[in-house]
């Protein structure tokens, strides 16, 4: 369960990010050139001038044209299209930059709507934020004198962003506190790393996990593999669950680093560019130690490309669910007024030729992005890994070994769904020290204080239930009260030692060195017979 603690905002962040691969950037977007169909493109516009005309003049209500064109014919007439083909306004293009790039100037702190105020959910480690005291569970009251009653999250979010070096003043609601609480932040850059953890589990055993792909992905890998000592690794899990994806050169990059060199990592191609493959420029240097790569139904887009070409080439055992299942590529465009287009241009083909797009024809967004097949695959688009596996297309990465979380149970579901690990947190430290021992872990009088706090808040369980899940409740309660007390790398290191899944990662190591034998034995003996490989 170690990425369930950030599940509740998860589905809009995957959507916005997935929505473009990201890994093309085009030209300012021409004007309509003469072409074959220059009639009807005319005859349509003038249909529209005349029905825009005519809702302008009669609608009940004044027309904002900035809304009902950037907000309604632009992403309508996109939809008809794709689900990934995107209009991004000011703000929203803004932000994709920021994604791609991995910083941005602020505080550091990651904020979410709760109950109608605006509540810190952790600072950053290391942040401006952090270094100020501000603790996840924090109300943000004012920002520089501005009340944050009635904005939203993105304004609040806006407020505290600003130049390198200025300061902002915040002023913070914390429970067991009479008074507010002002904290005087100097901004400063706040990188987004893409990498966000990478140490050794047990026995020369690395982990290496991947958020998303910006423009640092790959420096960030190789940091962290030198940091490691690749000499020392003896097998790695690489974690790619909730990437929703980013730059393609960088997804390239990433898998390129564990291939041979020259081997094909992706090839894309569409109606208007001739098919481009994409290899490993520099390979692996000889160092073929056994990866287990762990993937769920939120692994998109460039995370996909990484998992495919892996597969394909029987670098990798694949552990854990069907991926999301995104091969089309997107060329952003930019346009007038700091807006943006990210339009679909091509479909991308993992190194043995699948498409693994999945089929969105004749289905809501809605149905599409919450999928309930999660199994789809297309039978005709079948194809073979190098050394001769059975993969499909049209319907993500399908793992090797299918494992995933157990289910929760009513009452884990229903603490889940009060945050009642995070809200007993802020109110635990309210009015205690954050200053906690090294390796410290909930003792009895904790759980008995966690225990009065549901009652409290009316979560209806039994006795039974709770003693049932008391080791679930520690756990949780460690990984949550480690963000206040020691920030949130060292909860999520916490929270991957005890992940299920990464441990059945662990357990199936064996499964990818016996994989990378087996190829290179086939491979070798195909090679001696005449034949060759990509």
């Amino acid at each position: 369960m170690a990425h369930r603690w950030r599940s509740f905002v998860l589905i809009p962040a995957f959507i916005a990010i997935c929505s473009i691969l990201g890994g093309i950037y085009g030209p300012a977007l021409p004007g309509v050139s003469a072409a074959s169909g220059e009639d009807e493109i005319k005859r349509s516009i003038k249909t529209f001038a005349s029905l825009y005309d005519v809702v302008e003049r009669n609608f009940s209500d004044k027309i904002n044209p900035d809304t009902a064109i950037y907000n309604g014919a632009i992403p309508g007439m996109l939809r008809t299209l794709d689900p990934h083909s995107s209009f991004f306004d000011p703000r929203e293009f803004q932000l994709l930059r920021e994604d791609q790039k991995g910083a941005y100037y602020g505080v550091g702190m990651w904020v979410a709507g709760r109950g109608g105020k605006t509540v810190v959910i952790m600072p950053f480690t290391g942040s401006p934020a952090y270094k100020a005291g501000i603790r996840p569970g924090d109300i943000i009251l004012e920002v520089d004198d501005k009340s944050t009653e009635g904005l939203n999250t993105n304004e609040v979010a806006d407020l505290l962003k600003g130049p390198k070096g200025t300061p902002v003043q915040v002023k913070i609601g914390r429970q067991g506190n009479t008074e507010p609480l002002v904290f005087n932040v100097i901004r400063d850059e706040i990188p987004r790393k893409s990498v966000s953890e990478a140490f050794f589990l047990r026995d020369g055993i690395a982990y290496l996990g991947i958020e998303q792909f910006n423009e640092n992905t790959s420096r960030e890998v190789e940091d962290a593999i030198e940091q490691l000592g690749e000499k020392n690794i003896k097998g790695l899990v690489l974690d790619l669950r909730q990437n929703p994806g980013g730059l393609l050169n960088e997804g390239v990059a990433v898998a390129g680093r564990f291939l041979r060199k020259g081997q094909t990592v992706v090839k894309h191609r569409g109606r208007s560019s001739p098919e481009k493959p994409y290899v490993a420029r520099r390979g692996n240097s000889g160092l073929d130690y056994p990866i287990v790569v762990v993937v769920d139904r939120f692994s998109a887009s460039a995370a996909e490309i990484v998992a495919g070409a892996l597969q394909d080439h029987d670098r990798a055992w694949i552990l854990g669910d069907n991926t999301f299942g995104k091969g089309l590529v997107q060329t952003v465009y930019p346009l007038s007024e700091n807006t943006g287009l990210a339009l679909t241009t091509a479909r991308y083909y993992t190194p043995s030729g699948r498409l693994i797009q999945r089929d969105y024809a004749n289905k809501s967004f809605f149905d599409y992005y919450y999928r309930k097949d999660l199994d789809a695959k297309n039978p005709l688009d079948v194809k073979m890994t190098d050394s001769g596996r059975t993969v499909y297309g049209g319907g993500g990465i399908a793992p090797d070994e299918k494992f995933t979380d157990a289910q929760l149970s009513n009452f884990q579901r229903q603490v889940g769904r009060r945050q009642a690990f995070f809200n007993f947190t802020a109110k635990y430290f309210g009015t205690r020290s954050t200053n906690l021992p090294k390796n410290w872990a909930p003792d009895q009088d904790v759980l008995n204080e966690f225990h009065k706090y549901l009652l409290d808040e009316g979560v209806e369980f039994t006795e039974a239930e709770f003693a049932e899940n008391h080791d679930w409740i520690r756990r949780q309660l460690q990984r949550e009260m480690y963000i206040t007390a020691f920030g949130i790398d060292a909860s999520r290191h916490f929270a991957i030692e005890t992940d299920p899944v990464v441990l059945r990662a662990m357990d199936s190591m064996p499964k990818a060195q016996q994989l990378l034998e087996s190829a290179k034995r086939i491979l070798a003996q195909r090679n001696s017979a005449g034949g060759n490989d990509d």
